[in-house]
């Protein structure tokens, strides 16, 4: 059971946060490299899984490598992304050009002497 404690551990923390408990599954293997727990859970609570900038699974493999640690183990954590989880970006942005001399720029109220007693342009 000791062996199965970072693996329970996994499933406690992650149901405790999600909105679909009974969606979460960890699969254990050990190699050479150590101990890998592949965390699966249902599409629409990947992104409180992953949190804002990967700051909650960053944490929750801290907390499992001190685990690891306490058993004299390296468990590392990979969270599989469900079918139809992340929509993939099919759009390209061209660069746009710029103007490459003075005379190609458009004129702008910068380049424009101020005139006497006349508001300027506020953008």
């Amino acid at each position: 059971m000791a062996q199965q404690a970072d693996q329970e551990f996994v499933e406690t923390v992650v149901k405790a946060i999600v909105d679909h408990p009974d969606d979460v599954k960890t699969k254990r293997s050990v190699d050479e490299m150590g101990v890998l727990i592949e965390l699966t859970v249902h599409a629409e609570d990947m992104g409180k899984v992953i949190g804002k900038e990967g700051r909650t699974a960053k944490s929750i493999r801290t907390l499992l490598r001190v685990l690891g640690a306490k058993n004299n183990a390296r468990v590392n954590l990979k969270i599989i992304e469900p079918e139809g989880g992340r929509e993939a970006k099919t759009t390209v942005e061209e660069p746009k050009e710029e103007p490459k001399t003075k005379a190609e720029k458009p004129a702008s109220s910068v380049d424009k002497p101020l005139e006497e007693g006349k508001a300027t342009e506020v953008v």
